[in-house]
């Protein structure tokens, strides 16, 4: 009988992050401040983030420690399984070897609380007692709730109103574990109500929220700080305990993948899996392939620009180096809440731009219908984040059929769909729409930062 599961023991857990930076040809061009056009210091971010999170923000170094602290909570869902998906490749009757690891086995139900918990860990070291955060469809919300309970922190969430309406159970998720969630955007703060008198029936966007989290941030400088869920070197950072897991795991199944794909919003879940197999390819010169999927509605990587760009819409964040649409940008209201954002982090970026990664958009109808498949093969309901994931599969598993070729496939499960079925309801009704938006949409908002330097 063939292993279905490879899964490490808890004293096999890596006990550093990876930090790609060290190891990278061309290194990311720094955030700037946008009133100076100068490179951002420590001391100016320190009023947003913690100072300890800002220091790995900035490193170079290649390995960082991950505090026995951390790594205790870690352990509640830590070391997560890589499986064979050998029902897929039934169902696809493929040559391919399909792996994924699944990151859906943690509380929260995704892979975010490997940086949450991180973030409260070190925001609690400094002596904060109050955290501000943006979420999409939840599941970063959720996380940094469950990790900001462990230290005793209050939260406060700005969840983005379509995936509020559409998602009421993360918020419930984010209730119990004794945050606050807000819709976003909201009229406690300026660029809330900005919003709101712009647009009375705003959806939101990532960024739209992350400009309201920041905002009340700054407004209490002594005891609030900022956390963001994907984007940042900091975040990405944390999430390599995934790939580094996996390469232990794919030593135990005797395989080395051809590819290794993840699913792309801002970027710390794909990074967390490819960051750990990039590095062979730049230290043993291996050449594996890093696949990066986005929505074919929010198209940064595939149709973006590279660029200096705000993180956020009301331009409240340093200037950041980064493939975008625009700050500006209004996204399609799919359902992958999580990857309805208008950049991607300054890392992945300049990867991309070197041509060290690969970038795919996938419409949001064969996402699902992926999903689907996957559920009904594995077991498993996905995100549908995570469809992105498993539809780019199916397309390299279905090529490698084609050619007679036989190929093996990595993908991260970034998290479980339980909480999703509202999309899946939408699809199976078949009232669920594609977008794409043109490219006038998208120069729009493109050529509205000519401006910004």
């Amino acid at each position: 009988m063939k292993t279905k599961k490879f899964c490490l023991s808890e004293s096999q857990m890596p006990t550093q992050w990876y930090n790609i930076v060290a190891d990278m040809p061309t290194k990311p061009l720094p955030p700037l401040n946008p009133a100076t056009k100068q490179p951002v210091t420590k001391e100016q971010m320190s009023a947003i983030f913690a100072e300890e999170l800002i220091d790995q923000e900035m490193s170079t170094e290649r390995f960082i420690d991950i505090p026995e602290e951390v790594q205790e909570i870690y352990k509640i869902w830590r070391p997560t399984p890589l499986v064979r998906a050998t029902g897929l490749e039934k169902a696809l009757d493929t040559p391919a070897k399909i792996y994924f690891k699944n990151e859906s086995v943690s509380p929260a139900g995704s892979h975010k609380p490997n940086t949450a918990v991180p973030q409260a860990y070190y925001n609690y070291k400094q002596g904060i007692k109050h955290l501000t955060t943006e979420t999409g469809a939840g599941q970063w919300g959720a996380s940094i709730a469950f990790a900001a309970k462990h230290f005793g922190i209050d939260l406060q969430v700005f969840m983005v109103k379509v995936s509020y309406d559409q998602k009421p159970y993360r918020r419930l998720m984010m209730n119990t574990w004794g945050a606050e969630c807000v819709a976003s955007p909201s009229t406690l703060t300026a660029s809330g109500r900005a919003a709101l008198e712009r647009d009375p029936h705003c959806s939101g966007s990532l960024g739209l929220a992350i400009s309201e989290a920041v905002e009340v941030a700054l407004q209490h400088p002594g005891d609030t700080r900022y956390c963001l869920g994907s984007v940042l070197n900091h975040v990405l950072l944390h999430q390599t305990i995934i790939g580094q897991e996996a390469v232990l795991q794919m030593e135990m199944a005797d395989a080395e993948p051809d590819m290794v794909i993840g699913c792309f919003g801002g970027g710390s879940n794909f990074a967390g899996i490819s960051f750990p197999f990039l590095r062979k390819n730049f230290v043993e010169g291996k050449k594996i392939r890093m696949i990066a999927v986005e929505p074919e509605s929010c198209p940064k990587l595939t149709r973006g620009q590279f660029q200096y760009d705000f993180g956020d819409v009301a331009g409240y964040t340093p200037l950041l180096p980064m493939y975008t649409l625009g700050h500006n940008f209004q996204p399609s209201d799919i359902h992958a809440g999580g990857l309805r954002y208008h950049g991607a982090g300054s890392i992945v970026s300049q990867l991309l731009k070197d041509g060290f990664i690969e970038a795919q958009s996938i419409p949001q109808n064969e996402t699902l219908a992926a999903g689907i498949l996957f559920a009904r093969t594995e077991g498993i309901i996905p995100a549908p984040e995570s469809t992105h994931a498993i539809a780019a599969t199916i397309r390299e598993a279905l090529k490698a059929k084609e050619e007679g070729r036989e190929k093996t496939i990595l993908f991260n499960l970034s998290g479980n769909g339980v909480i999703d079925l509202y999309a899946y309801e939408q699809y199976l009704a078949g009232a669920l729409k594609d977008y794409t938006p043109t490219d006038a949409e998208i120069a729009k908002t493109v050529n509205e930062l000519e401006k910004l330097i």
